[in-house]
């Protein structure tokens, strides 16, 4: 049995998937567990780390009640992985120019496109919904510089932090794009305003909570239902600004690459969201920051650290972690140390064999301010099996 440890000192037990927990992220999932309505219990995946608003690598099944810190600001945030027709034979000895066509076709960091790259049909699609929330709640506008502008034309773009964009090789040599990341910066807006409103509603009550981080809307009450749809639109949004960059980082890279197509082999995955679900015979509200759904056959991604493997995994469906598993080897270290820990040596060190940057502007997403990926997988693999091992060969980071 993968469960390395339980905490039970709250209303509902804590079941965690590693013994590698900290004290800051074993504080946080304990005040989670004194919630009056967490369903059965509250599940962490062996990749869990001390997160902002909330535990990152938690699960949390709640009944008629949302916690938007949990989801967070970036609500969407997930991975998108294809396999392509080529081999590593395929590919140039020299992958510069390769990372150089990445980098000239998505825009990372704040940046955007200058003008709007995305399908018009997608971009129709997403100003219904999106119309809906900005006329119940027009203050997100004033949230963000010419917000119209910047969602559409962030639509295929990276991001910063931790999000990336990789070519990987597999166990057979077949080459994957790789790409990590989530709802840009119209997701953080909604995000942010959302969970002001949490905590502003629960003003008078707020004293109760272990922390104000904690503050939730409740079914039937003034904003759960507009939070709900608009956590959803986040989520689609999020859903295709991945699938848009897929498109044009495709249409890139047979430029630079011998004739090729893409494969049925495709994965779309967020692991920061909330979702209704079926568990233990009730139907709860799912929060998963920074877990992906491992259901029975669902294909996920895990991906390590820029250096070390990455894994796409199928779901075995295990009802104790909530059909869930890690969405990556998690952090050890925050980005702070890390930056205070590394040289620039031990970036180029540790990254060698790796078209990428090996610049002090990257040094807080080292390899090493990670966990071990392989331990990570060997602590869950009563939760997921391996269908295919994947090593960068280009990484992109934002």
């Amino acid at each position: 049995m993968p469960i390395k440890t339980v905490i039970t000192k709250g209303k509902v037990p804590v079941k965690v998937y590693t013994d590698d927990i900290e004290h800051e992220a074993y504080q946080q999932l304990l005040n989670i567990s004194h919630l009056p309505f967490i369903h059965s219990h509250v599940a962490a995946m062996p990749d869990v780390h001390f997160g902002k608003g909330a535990t990152v690598g938690s699960v949390i099944p709640s009944k008629g009640a949302i916690i938007p810190a949990a989801v967070g600001v970036d609500i969407g945030c997930g991975m998108n992985a294809l396999r392509l027709s080529i081999k590593a034979k395929d590919l140039p000895d020299n992958l510069k120019a390769i990372r150089s066509a990445i980098e000239a076709t998505i825009p990372v960091g704040f940046d955007m496109h200058k003008t709007d790259k995305a399908r018009a049909s997608t971009i129709r699609a997403l100003s219904v919904g999106l119309d809906k929330i900005l006329e119940k709640h027009p203050k997100i506008l004033k949230m963000q510089k010419k917000p119209y502008q910047t969602w559409v034309r962030q639509l295929g773009t990276l991001g910063g932090g931790n999000h990336f964009i990789e070519l990987c090789l597999d166990e057979n040599d077949d080459v994957w794009i790789m790409l990590h990341s989530g709802s840009r910066g119209i997701g953080n807006v909604i995000g942010q305003y959302f969970i002001r409103q949490a905590q502003k509603d629960m003003e008078r009550h707020i004293h109760n909570l272990p922390h104000k981080d904690l503050a939730y809307f409740t079914e039937g009450a003034e904003h759960f239902d507009d939070y709900v749809h608009a956590v959803h639109w986040g989520q689609d949004y999020a859903m295709e600004n991945r699938r848009e960059m897929m498109r044009l980082l495709v249409d890139a890279l047979k430029k630079h690459l011998p004739k090729f197509g893409v494969t049925k082999e495709a994965i779309n995955c967020h692991h920061n969201y909330v979702s209704m679900e079926n568990h233990f015979g009730e139907n709860v509200f799912v929060t998963r920051k920074g877990a992906i759904r491992a259901g029975v056959d669902d294909l996920g991604i895990i991906p390590g650290s820029m250096g070390a493997k990455s894994f796409i995994v199928r779901g075995k469906g295990n009802a104790e972690s909530f059909c869930s598993c890690s969405h990556g080897a998690g952090r050890k270290m925050s980005r702070g140390k890390a930056k205070r820990h590394f040289s620039k040596e031990d970036l180029e060190s540790q990254t060698q064999g790796i078209e990428c940057r090996k610049d002090t502007g990257v040094l807080d997403e080292i390899p090493g301010a990670y966990k071990d990926i392989d331990v990570v997988m060997d602590n869950q693999h009563d939760l997921v099996e391996v269908v295919h091992t994947l090593r960068q060969v280009v990484c992109v980071k934002g």
